[in-house]
């Protein structure tokens, strides 16, 4: 082992412990005062990893005996989280300013949450998994019950971290299960005893609870319980992390572990995948349509899209793989922007969170209403804008892996889904008017909200740079 080379491989994520750690000091020395700063310069600590993680190190590379590995797709995924974490940060940074809740150990528990995603990205190694997961995860039970003087906050965060720690053992379970058949825990050793042994029953079991594991973190059906009463009561920004860069590395984390852990077990766990997601497409589309508040409507809209998303990942090919990736940069991207427009969402100094309360939005607020729109029609995947385009890949990718039946009900649920979608848009310029909004919402809300708006609608125009990015990334797990 080079310990040189190792360092190296890992440097995006020694830049951002080092920051959560000079931050961290900062917070103790300067106090709560220092929290807007320390938000600021922990996105500009971001934007440098990500600009490492695109422009340091080789092709692909190995790490710690190999339970670290660099690569097209960590880079991808990486890169996507980073940007997904610094703009959360700034959201965060605005919302407890305007609660006037500022702490400064906001922004130090965002970095670490992100640096556990990286880790998650990046392991090769069930242990490494677990270790990333865990990090990931005990900061993320805190910032779900940030707002600690606010009930649903605290509510949300000691639901979140009981079903949390349950899902956790379920995957550690798993994980001693798959040891106990392979013997190790790097996924190239378990993948070479899959193909010389083949699959048996404790295989098999061990699967599932991994899977469930995994489902968890994904809020996947039927282990979706936790995210409608997460998503309400939790601090918007939160919820926006919740649902960009903590999806992106579960859905990282998966595709890596069973691509390259159990490539001859497919058709064992794509069985209990097509299950996942069949029932959360059907789950999301029609569990959201009798739904009043937003942040709980946008928690059923992340199961219906993760349901979307593991079609590809049922599918069990690099072109699986390559729409996954395009569709979890239309999720992410289109998500920013929603959670953006719903923070902005204040009256009398009041956070409100009513889909009624954007009533005549057109006519009070026409900017705020236009971007709003233009995500709400993507995630309904209407043409032209981005979220048809990335529909499109999964449900081609689970066509050409004959997966007939669940595209067809990928069809039909996002038919149904985009009833609720649309009723969002028909409220903002068809409603009589309320009240209006307060103002001003600072420009990092107005940016995040617009630029999600420019992506949905202008893709269409430039699709190329973001195809060709998730094809290499997705043909560096099939060399």
């Amino acid at each position: 082992m080079n310990l040189q080379t190792d360092l190296f491989a890992i440097l995006p994520e020694l830049i951002l412990a080092l920051g959560a750690i000079a931050a961290l000091l900062a917070g103790v020395f300067f106090g709560n005062r220092a929290t807007r700063g320390l938000s600021g310069a922990m996105a500009v600590v971001m934007a440098i990893a990500a600009a490492v993680v695109v422009l340091a190190g080789p092709d692909k590379a190995q790490a710690f005996h190999g339970a670290i590995v660099v690569d097209g797709f960590a880079r991808f995924a990486k890169v996507l989280v980073l940007f997904s974490a610094a703009l959360c940060q700034a959201m965060a940074a605005r919302f407890f300013t305007d609660e006037k809740q500022l702490r400064f150990e906001l922004p130090v528990l965002i970095a670490l949450a992100t640096l556990g995603m990286l880790l998650m990205i990046s392991a090769a190694d069930f242990l490494t998994l677990y270790l990333g997961l865990e990090l990931q995860s005990l900061a993320l039970y805190v910032l779900a019950a940030f707002d600690r003087d606010n009930r649903r906050s605290t509510e949300a965060g000691l639901k979140y971290f009981v079903l949390g720690a349950l899902s956790s053992g379920l995957l550690l379970y798993g994980i001693s299960l798959i040891y106990g058949f392979a013997g190790a825990t790097g996924y190239a050793v378990v993948a070479a005893a899959v193909g010389a042994s083949g699959v048996n029953i404790g295989l098999i079991f061990g699967l599932v609870f991994l899977i469930a594991g995994f489902a968890f973190k994904l809020s996947a059906v039927p282990f979706h319980m936790w995210a409608p009463d997460v998503y309400e009561g939790s601090p918007t920004p939160i919820v926006a992390f919740f649902a960009t860069a903590a999806k992106v590395a579960a859905f990282a984390m998966a595709i890596r572990a069973f691509f390259v852990a159990f490539p001859d077990a497919l058709q064992q766990w794509r069985q209990v995948v097509i299950f996942v997601s069949v029932l959360s497409m059907a789950l999301g589309a029609f569990a959201g349509i009798g739904q009043t508040n937003i942040k709980r409507l946008m928690a059923y809209s992340t199961i219906g899209h993760v349901g979307y998303a593991l079609l590809g990942l049922a599918a069990g090919t690099q072109l699986g793989v390559q729409g996954m990736l395009i569709y979890l940069a239309f999720y992410a991207a289109t998500n920013l922007g929603t959670f953006a427009c719903i923070q902005m969402m204040r009256r009398g100094g009041v956070q409100v969170e009513n889909i009624a309360d954007l009533a005549g939005l057109s006519r009070t607020r026409p900017r705020m209403a236009f971007a709003l729109a233009a995500v709400m029609l993507s995630l309904a995947g209407l043409p032209p804008l981005m979220g048809i385009f990335a529909k499109v890949f999964v449900f081609l990718a689970a066509i050409a892996a004959h997966l007939y039946f669940a595209a067809v009900i990928g069809v039909l649920t996002s038919c149904v889904a985009a009833f609720y979608y649309l009723r969002v848009v028909k409220v903002m310029y068809l409603d009589e008017p309320a009240a209006a909004f307060d103002q001003p919402h600072g420009w990092s809300l107005n940016t995040i909200a617009a630029f999600s708006a420019l992506v949905s609608l202008l893709f269409v125009f430039l699709p190329w740079p973001l195809v060709n990015a998730a094809a290499h990334a997705a043909a560096a797990l099939f060399p």
